[in-house]
């Protein structure tokens, strides 16, 4: 039968067992991947018109009236199709090829969506045909952004459901949906797949294609699983909020106006909880390609003149009232996209970190940005966060933006602490002058915590301030045009070791910069001789 997804033929027979089909049925009819939960579910409420759709706990939105032809409104029929499968205990909803114009669409518990090849899902536009749902009250909604604060106003949301999978390799396309700029009307739409309080979902191989404010929002769910996901989309990729124990692999974002995979911790649910349990990986990450053209395969770059922010980066933040831990970023690329951010400025507690393994080529500004601020966008009375045990190895960078270096900084009083950085190599494009190398950056405590907040920065390898327990162990910094800041700036820093560091500096210039700087150790480095400082107000090597 065409359009039958791939599977392991080795795997027919469990497949059979597990959707009941008996000796008898041509196993050509199978229309679903291996299902991460159990099907569940009685026959479909209509007869099928071939022995090979009648498989118990399999519902055709075409039997339920879809019509599948994009002009056709289809939300009425997909939701009665949901409902009968939730009805009967559960089951899977099948969408066979075709384009299939929709409003809301209601997720249900032990209820999977399956898109067949050749299915696209298309967000209706707000007007005469119809509308979204509402966006339900919140009297948190203070505390982070508009979308961040309500789910129902969404091509697809399920709240407090569990046991679900939405499958491919169909397409979603938001072509109805806002941004979240301000379009808050009534009827308004601005993300695609919207979850809030769900536990054991999983959504996979499906692709997106201009999802709105968010192609993926999940806050406050567990168990949750995206896999060879591609997102091509006007703003954020995923969003991974207040959420535990998740699996992100195999992933393709392209997101040139907003992050690509963004854990937060935002006070959405009333409360501060944290993003903990993350695993990333095997994920590409940019914001260098005009939309639609990674899906299409064409890979279209943007005109020179054409002004696009191309974020595209994985960032933990900046949402951060629950905090992050346990999070492990592995086997990524990032290309002409932001660099890694780590942020902590609403009164979290950002810890136990690992990141490796890590290719960066065309970063929009710097490759690694850590930082502790005091924004406190949040209830009264919390204190300023922490940041902490954040290893960081295994990394190549080529062409960072030539104004910045990697910055690590809290806050006067409030260190980052416990960092390691090893195995990284940067190809710097250079041109710093004298008087970059000047520049004082300010603290900005309060700020909105972006790479660029402190503008031009005096080093161009790494700018470390306010920080405790730093180690950096072989690594590279190279320029590629002679650049006249340091490789290294640190201020207000205690206890820093380097080992085995090459650092390429302009003649006359200082590989350090130090400010303020106590238990300062340098080993088996090039050009430095081994140094131990004990305290420095100012001093350059």
């Amino acid at each position: 039968m065409e359009n039958t997804p791939p599977f392991d033929p080795h795997k027919r027979h469990t497949f059979r067992k597990i959707l009941g089909i008996g000796s008898g049925v041509a196993a050509t009819g199978l229309l679903i991947p291996r299902p991460a939960v159990s099907l569940g579910g009685n026959a479909s409420p209509q007869a099928p018109q071939n022995p090979s759709e009648a498989f118990a706990g399999i519902f055709d939105v075409q039997k339920f009236g879809a019509k599948g032809d994009g002009n056709a409104v289809d939300t009425s029929a997909i939701n009665a199709a949901i409902e009968a499968a939730a009805a009967a205990g559960g089951g899977t909803v099948r969408f066979p090829a075709g384009t299939y114009l929709s409003y809301s669409i209601h997720l249900k518990s032990k209820v999977n969506l399956y898109l067949e090849q050749g299915t696209t899902i298309v967000a209706g536009d707000t007007g005469s045909q119809g509308g979204y749902d509402a966006a339900e009250p919140n009297a948190w909604d203070k505390y982070q952004d508009f979308g961040h604060s309500h789910w129902h106003n969404a091509l697809m949301w399920g709240e407090g459901i569990n046991n679900m999978f939405i499958a491919g390799p169909g397409l979603l396309w938001g072509k109805g949906l806002t941004r979240g700029r301000g379009e808050t009307g009534a009827g308004v739409g601005d993300k695609t797949i919207s979850l809030k309080n769900c536990h054991n979902v999983t959504i996979r191989d499906i692709s997106v294609l201009h999802g709105g404010h968010f192609a993926i929002l999940a806050t406050g769910v567990d168990n949750l699983t995206i896999d060879n996901v591609i997102l091509d989309t006007n703003r954020d990729g995923m969003d991974i909020d207040c959420c535990r124990n998740v699996r992100v692999s195999n992933c393709t974002v392209n997101s040139p106006w907003d992050d690509g995979i963004c854990p937060k911790s935002s006070f959405g649910l009333g409360y501060a909880r944290a993003t903990e349990n993350v695993t990333i990986t095997n994920c590409f990450v940019t914001g260098g390609y005009q939309e639609g053209t990674v899906l299409d395969g064409t890979w279209k770059e943007f005109e020179a003149g054409v002004r696009v922010p191309r974020t595209g980066r994985i960032k933990c933040g900046t949402e951060s009232n629950g905090g992050f831990k346990n999070i492990t970023i592995s086997n990524c690329v990032f290309e002409k996209c932001g660099g890694l951010a780590i942020e902590t400025v609403d009164g979290a507690l950002a810890e136990d970190i690992s990141i490796t393994n890590i290719t960066m080529r065309d970063i929009s500004n710097l490759p690694i940005f850590l930082r502790l601020g005091s924004r406190m966008r949040g209830p009264e009375g919390v204190p300023v966060g922490q940041l902490r045990r954040v290893n960081i190895s295994d990394v190549v960078v080529s062409n960072p933006a030539a104004r910045y270096a990697s910055l690590l900084s809290g806050i006067p009083g409030h260190n980052i602490e416990d960092v390691r950085l090893s195995n990284i190599t940067v190809l710097h494009p250079g041109g710093g002058t004298h008087d970059d190398a000047a520049i004082e950056p300010p603290e900005k405590e309060n700020g909105y915590p972006e790479p660029t907040m402190f503008g031009t920065l005096p080093a161009y390898g790494f700018y470390i301030r306010h920080a405790l327990r730093v180690e950096v162990n072989n690594v590279d910094l190279r320029f590629e045009k002679e650049d006249l800041r340091p490789p290294f700036v640190l201020e207000d820093v205690q206890a820093a070791d380097f080992v085995h560091l090459k650092a390429q500096r302009a003649e006359g210039t200082s590989v350090f910069a130090l400010k303020n700087v106590s238990d300062f150790n340098v080993y088996i480095s090039h050009p430095l001789a081994e140094t131990h400082l004990e305290n420095v107000t100012e001093r350059m090597l």
